[in-house]
């Protein structure tokens, strides 16, 4: 049985690793340094947690305990004598547990996700850097987000926090005249967040609220930094995150199984956010639509839908169309031979599908697979459908999609005997 303590380690791990992290960064200016001293206070507590009880402020705790283990790295470190006297008087003798203030722009993790995105680091570099340091997310995990060896993203992240150190990147959020120039690069960090929070790489929770939160909360920070007039993708993204997440109490049982879109009870469905949400889409398409305000006019369309028969498939493969003309790539591809198929051409999806398989771009992701093997499915294709699920749950990471996935290869199997 796990203890109490492991539980509030790990909770903590989970809501605060971005916040403590940033904080050690804030003091001690060291990547390196903030991970490895957070890491030593998160097993310092594991142990007197147990013993000593859980403190009244645990992610304080946290905080005040890495920071004296970065004191004793930094005594160790005869070179750093003197950094380590002044910062032994600059540090307080208590921390208090950090508070969100959303109209304060001096937020550790926002200074973080802009250090983070520097124009100084490749593209890649600054999402992977700002997924770790921010959300705490495994090197596996931020590597399979972007399709690479695990081996590999490990030397990217090591050569990115070299890099910051090496260039002393400033540990600030950026002027206003600069933003333009940043805000990309971190809507993608933001949006790959959501993506960790929305369907969890590995593990039993299907989906982690906690990174949903996170997300949300700095998109509407960067359009509150870029007010009054916030780019349409800002506004684009914060839209699309808020119907995606409007849906989350819907997509797993009681049991913590996922529930695909047409089976969901769609009067769960977050209704307050959905309200919210519309007028941002309608906002974000006004000018020229990127690729974020056309997602979120696809998610629109399934929330306006009262049951699943009445989502307009026509529409949404229009708004397919449309986005992979401005940001083409396979996994695009694959949404929109999804939504040929629900519009009517099954036969085209497959075959759309059937050729991104063929060329070996999405070789590595279990989703083309399982869409094919739906497709075949729909079309009473049991012996192919079957296969396709074996393909699909040969590569899940996720035990509540492998649950479904499993699901699915037995009712197909079923059919062929």
């Amino acid at each position: 049985m796990i203890s109490t303590a492991n539980k509030i380690v790990d909770e903590v791990y989970r809501t605060d690793w971005g916040r403590i992290v940033a904080t050690l960064i804030r003091s001690f200016g060291d990547f390196d340094l903030a991970e490895e001293s957070a890491q030593e206070a998160f097993a310092a507590a594991l142990n007197q947690w147990e013993s000593e009880g859980i403190p009244d402020s645990p992610a304080a705790w946290i905080i005040q305990t890495a920071r004296h283990k970065a004191i004793d790295r930094i005594r160790r470190r005869q070179n750093f004598q003197a950094k380590v006297e002044s910062l032994v008087h600059e540090i307080p003798t208590t921390t208090e547990q950090p508070e969100l203030d959303i109209g304060e722009i001096r937020d550790d993790r926002l200074r973080l996700i802009f250090t983070c995105c520097h124009p100084a680091l490749g593209e890649e570099a600054q999402v992977a850097l700002t997924l770790r340091t921010l959300c705490g997310l495994e090197t596996d995990e931020i590597a399979r987000a972007f399709l690479v060896p695990p081996t590999t993203m490990a030397q990217r992240l090591v050569r990115a926090k070299r890099k910051i150190r090496d260039a002393g990147i400033p540990y600030k959020v950026p002027d206003t005249s600069e933003m333009p120039q940043r805000i990309d690069a971190v809507l993608k960090v933001i949006y790959l967040v959501f993506n960790e929070g929305y369907t969890t790489t590995r593990g039993e929770p299907l989906v982690r609220g906690d990174l949903c939160a996170e997300a949300i909360r700095l998109a509407r920070i960067i359009r509150m930094l870029m007010a009054p007039y916030p780019p349409e993708d800002a506004t684009g993204l914060l839209a699309l995150m808020l119907l995606h997440d409007s849906r989350r109490e819907a997509r797993v049982d009681a049991a913590g199984d996922l529930i695909v879109l047409e089976e969901q009870d769609r009067s769960r469905w977050n209704r307050q956010q959905i309200s919210e949400a519309l007028p941002l889409v309608e906002e974000s398409l006004r000018l020229t639509p990127g690729p974020y305000a056309l997602q979120a006019a696809i998610a629109a369309e399934h929330c306006k839908a009262v049951r699943t028969e009445d989502t307009n498939w026509l529409r949404i493969l229009r708004l397919y169309e449309l986005l992979e003309q401005i940001q083409p790539s396979p996994i695009i591809a694959l949404n929109r031979g999804v939504a040929m198929a629900m519009a009517g051409d099954i036969r085209g999806g497959l075959s759309l599908i059937e050729t991104l398989i063929a060329t070996g771009e999405l070789g590595d992701y279990h989703l083309v697979y399982a869409a094919r093997a739906d497709l075949l499915r729909r079309q009473g294709q049991a012996q192919p459908a079957a296969e396709s699920y074996q393909q699909a749950l040969a590569l899940v990471t996720n035990e509540s999609e492998k649950r479904f996935l499993e699901r699915r290869l037995r009712e197909v199997s079923s059919a062929i005997l």
